[in-house]
């Protein structure tokens, strides 16, 4: 008889407030020239997270080397990733726990619109724009 196991997973041990978090991503992001960064507050829209950024990268090897670098960013934090769709480069999705990322190439990000997704209006007090 096969034996079986579970594997544990735990949530991060950061520090960091959510808030802090969100900053330390955008201030990542900005650093290495993502595009157009958008931050929401979901705070009373979802229980999945606080916050969501979303960035765009110039190509498909931009969004890759952008989810790396605020992978690794986050690391040294304690706050472990969880990253999708950083094989193809056109979506990537970054989940930091209290803060979700989502990395794409522009007409990608045009074509599925997240910010509309979440009715999000221009300007707005829960909106920050880098």
């Amino acid at each position: 008889m096969a034996k079986t196991t579970k594997t544990k997973t735990t949530k991060s041990k950061t520090t960091l407030s959510p808030e802090e978090l969100k900053d330390l991503i955008v201030t990542t992001l900005d650093q290495d020239k993502a595009e157009d960064i958008v931050t929401i507050d979901l705070t009373g829209k979802t229980s999945l997270a606080d916050y969501m950024v979303i960035a765009s990268g110039r190509s498909t090897r931009q969004v890759g080397a952008l989810a790396e670098k605020l992978s690794a960013r986050i690391k040294k934090e304690d706050v472990i990733p969880r990253i999708e769709g950083k094989q193809t480069g056109n979506w990537v999705l970054v989940d930091a726990g209290d803060v979700i990322v989502h990395l794409f190439r522009p007409e990608v990000r045009e074509f599925y619109a997240i910010e509309e997704i979440w009715n999000v209006s221009y300007p707005s007090d829960k909106i920050h724009i880098t």
